[in-house]
């Protein structure tokens, strides 16, 4: 019905030019949301415009003339109207609402959680993201690769608080409860990064619990994957070899792990391919040899609230990290 005016359309192609995220869907678990936006909106512009109009009549026909109106005190006729009528409306809505909710939870195929049950398992911590490819082995953090036009069941997870996971670009909000395993469908129809956050207050530093999705053709997903199941590079040169000893000997190693090395503690992220990635903890800097090296100097300074201390490195540990974890592609 709403087609037939052409308006459902209009107000598509509008809000699909515009700069929000969560208005330009990259996936059709995103295009239904947006449809439902669409359908919620016209529906209460409507009943917006009658109750304008009702009211700018009722001020212009009833307005005072010092004469006692007419007392009118209802009926029970009009009453019923009135109540049945937006009754209708929540009833419809809510149906909509419930078979959308259907179609785009991706429900666990048994009642226990098991590897197989997910294609990708996520875990919220505070305040960055595990990102887990169970049929691999694969790990990585604040970064998640997928193949275009595939959908993938993930599994989300938190391992403290309740945080919740959302890509407005690619579907909808799904919260990560510790203790219990959620689930949600995972597609994007066009290649692209597209930005996530955590959406449920979760602590001092929830505004910088970002990550990225990148969405590839398949040949490129599966390099990528490949890659990622493959160990640390061995250190190039004297100063890398001497922070990878520095980083093994000193706490570093009791809470990263790093493959290919005595170093596989989960406490915090997996840093195998970190020189590969293009953000740091969690979307605060992008991943460059300056900011990483300011990262290490003082991670208070940039994420205040981080479960990673100040080491109060000096110049020469620094250099010796930096080189080290550069070299980690």
């Amino acid at each position: 019905m709403l087609n037939a005016f052409g308006l459902s359309s209009r107000i598509n192609t509008l809000l699909a030019s515009s700069a929000v995220p969560v208005l330009d869907p990259a996936s059709p678990n995103a295009e239904t949301l947006r449809h439902l936006f669409v359908v919620v909106f016209l529906i209460c512009m409507a009943i917006l415009a009658v109750v304008t109009a009702l009211i700018v009549t009722s001020l212009v026909r009833f307005r005072s003339r010092d004469v006692t109106p007419k007392q009118d005190f209802g009926s029970h006729r009009s009453e019923v109207i009135w109540t049945l009528f937006p009754a209708l409306i929540v009833l419809g809505l809510s149906l909509v609402s419930a078979k959308l909710i259907l179609s785009i939870i991706a429900l666990p195929q048994r009642e226990v959680s098991e590897p197989g049950d997910a294609d990708l398992v996520v875990v919220g911590h505070q305040w960055w993201w595990e990102v887990r490819y169970p049929a691999s082995g694969a790990v990585t953090a604040n970064e998640i690769h997928i193949p275009i036009g595939r959908k993938l069941r993930v599994r989300v997870e938190a391992a403290d608080v309740i945080h919740s996971f959302w890509v407005p670009q690619l579907g909808p909000k799904m919260d990560m409860i510790p203790g219990r395993h959620n689930f949600v469908w995972l597609q994007a129809d066009r290649a692209g990064t597209y930005e996530g956050a955590c959406s449920e207050f979760c602590g001092a530093q929830h505004a910088w619990m970002r990550f990225i999705v990148v969405a590839e053709p398949e040949p490129q997903y599966t390099a990528w994957l490949s890659h990622q199941v493959q160990p640390a590079p061995a250190p190039a040169g004297a100063t890398a070899l001497a922070g990878q000893s520095f980083f093994l000997a000193q706490t570093c190693a009791n809470c990263h792990a790093v493959g290919g090395t005595s170093a596989v503690a989960n406490a915090a992220p997996d840093l195998t391919h970190l020189a590969s990635r293009s953000q740091l903890a969690a979307g605060v800097v992008p991943n460059t040899p300056d900011d990483l090296t300011r990262w290490l100097q003082d991670p208070q300074r940039i994420k205040p609230g981080c479960q990673m201390p100040n080491f109060n490195l000096n110049e020469n540990q620094l250099n010796q990290l930096v080189a080290y974890l550069e070299g980690l592609q």
